[in-house]
């Protein structure tokens, strides 16, 4: 006999190029920072998680990489992941840019949509930098064409316009049955992860386009100290090379201190604790083409949530 549930849940797959708005979309509807947000591409790397309980039903966002030409086996995990993804959702919500030719990682992912016959809507992101509302409609019509989609939805995140809609939207593919997370959480992400994805975070804001794509941030040591209000965390930057070591410490250890400043800042507001951050800066030679290194770095193959 079946089970009968008074909840729901809808599993999302958030897709897209890189740039196009995920991390920020996916940070908008959870309404805490799930995900790290820059504007260089390849800023998620792995599949991050965020949860949003609307009363009995609960919205579980995948926000994934942007698919890109792989130069590397992380390239290549990333592309993976996004592209799994798809296989393990209720609906897959796809966002495009209003301008610009689609490109070929976006046809990829397209034709995989259509491959996997699963159901999916698109969403025009940035919105507000349209010139004329016909260029809108253009897209609207370009995107229908290519018959992948249940329904086409315009918003734009930086000015919080129509991304509440996309609730309703969503909640057409929820399925009834039990809620997979707390009521009250947000991501399934640790919070020693949450962390090193902040460091990344500053990292790739604060230095120049290449090196930070090239590190990896492990928390080694993450211990609340009894008593006090205060959590110990120890983390190291790994990068590919001993020149971008110099670079990512800068002069007189600047540039680090600037990161590490910025990032504990950021952890202190959501673990709501005072944090004494350390961080050592280490070289790990292409670590981005050697399996071994890219698991114990935490980039594993994703699992299905469910």
């Amino acid at each position: 006999m079946q089970q009968h549930y008074d909840t729901s849940s809808v599993f999302v797959a958030v897709i897209g190029r890189p740039n196009v708005g995920k991390s920020s979309l996916t940070n908008r509807l959870v309404g805490e920072k799930v995900a790290i947000v820059t504007s260089k591409p390849q800023t998620t790397r792995t599949r991050i998680t965020g949860v949003v309980t609307r009363g009995p039903l609960q919205y579980v966002l995948l926000d994934t990489p942007g698919v890109h030409k792989a130069h590397n086996k992380l390239g290549k995990r990333m592309d993976k992941t996004a592209s799994d993804s798809i296989a393990d959702v209720d609906v897959s919500m796809m966002l495009f840019e209003p301008y610009g030719a689609l490109n070929e990682p976006e046809m990829v992912l397209v034709d995989a949509l259509r491959s996997s016959g699963g159901p999916a809507i698109a969403v025009i992101n940035k919105t507000d930098l349209v010139k004329e509302p016909a260029d809108l409609e253009a897209r609207k019509a370009e995107l229908k064409a290519l018959g992948v989609f249940d329904a086409i939805y315009t918003v734009s995140v930086r000015a919080d316009d129509h991304c509440e809609e996309l609730f309703d939207a969503l909640s057409q593919y929820a399925v009834e049955g039990p809620h997979y997370f707390d009521d009250d959480a947000y991501t399934d992400m640790p919070e020693k992860e949450l962390v090193a994805e902040v460091i990344r975070e500053k990292a790739l804001l604060y230095m120049r386009d290449e090196i930070p794509h090239g590190i990896a941030v492990v928390v080694e040591r993450f211990k609340e100290r009894p008593g006090t209000d205060l959590v110990d965390i120890d983390v190291n930057i790994y990068c590919e090379r001993e020149s971008h070591k110099g670079m990512v410490i800068g002069k007189g250890g600047a540039m680090l201190k600037k990161i590490a400043s910025s990032a504990r800042a950021d952890c202190e507001e959501f673990l709501g604790c005072r944090v004494n951050l350390q961080c050592w800066v280490k070289v790990k030679v292409d670590w981005r083409d050697n399996e071994f290194l890219l698991n114990n770095f935490g980039f594993k193959q994703n699992p299905n949530n469910r």
